[in-house]
């Protein structure tokens, strides 16, 4: 039986070298694969990390990392990690840069430092060609300003929480954005609009596993076999076969990330 779109799905943000799938990380990727999610991007988010993450990638097929600094995370990183972290990517050719950013929702954020930090990445991200996977909370004009002067650039701003405006100009600078979770819940109105409303060839599905659940496991630990509850949830959303989807998303990921064929 020929494959259809919705079992060829790709998550294209999951931390699957997360602590919290130390326990059953071989029964989460065979759940993911069961529930159509064929293919992960897995983005890092300090530097001690890139070798575990690059392990776990490691383990199964389907599995694609990216390497960066997060700006959650500031008190890990060092200067020399981003010399670290161009000589990791020459080594390690993974999908993207990231997960980098900027993130002012958090309590008293150093935005110098995360400007730095970020601008660092995107000109590496600029200089080999590389899609950036983009963190912006509270701070999507940041973002697009840096993506402006530092470009031309392509890559992805996940868990997008900003307006359709903002994210028309992204579309402008050739980035997509990615939707997971926090669309599945009835509240987040603005959110659920801009989703009904974007063109189709600039959105990716995720699930920021184990992070952000949707509205069914609100609560709960978040893994990449419920993509498929975000698929729906914006296929509803614009009144469009849930294969419609599925396909537009596919191949909005292979393109950004330039993935292999579904394994």
């Amino acid at each position: 039986m020929a494959p259809t779109a919705t079992s060829m799905l790709v998550d294209s943000h999951c931390h699957l070298d997360a602590a919290a799938f130390d326990a059953d990380r071989e029964a989460v990727i065979q759940r993911a694969r069961e529930a159509g999610v064929r293919r992960q991007v897995v983005p890092a988010i300090t530097a001690a990390r890139w070798p575990g993450l690059r392990a776990v990638c490691g383990e199964a097929s389907g599995l694609f990392p990216a390497y960066g600094l997060h700006p959650m995370f500031m008190a890990e990183h060092q200067r020399l990690h981003l010399a670290e972290l161009e000589a990791w990517v020459e080594r390690e050719s993974p999908v993207a840069i990231g997960e980098c950013g900027l993130d002012f929702f958090i309590d008293d954020p150093d935005r110098d430092a995360q400007a730095f930090y970020f601008d660092a990445q995107l000109r590496l991200a600029r200089d080999t060609g590389l899609p950036v996977i983009v963190h912006a909370r509270k701070a999507v004009d940041e973002v697009l300003a840096a993506i402006r002067r530092l470009g031309p650039l392509q890559g992805v701003v996940h868990s997008f929480s900003g307006s359709e405006e903002q994210a028309r100009r992204l579309f402008d600078l050739g980035f997509l954005i990615g939707l997971g979770g926090p669309v599945t819940h009835e509240r987040a109105r603005r959110l659920r609009r801009l989703a009904a409303a974007i063109p189709i060839d600039g959105l990716l599905l995720e699930t920021d596993a184990p992070d952000q659940p949707d509205a069914g496991i609100k609560g709960q630990r978040n893994e990449p076999a419920r993509l498929p509850r975000v698929l729906d949830c914006i296929a509803e959303l614009r009144d469009v076969p849930r294969d419609e989807i599925a396909a537009a998303t596919t191949r909005n990921a292979e393109r950004l990330f330039r993935l292999p064929p579904t394994p």
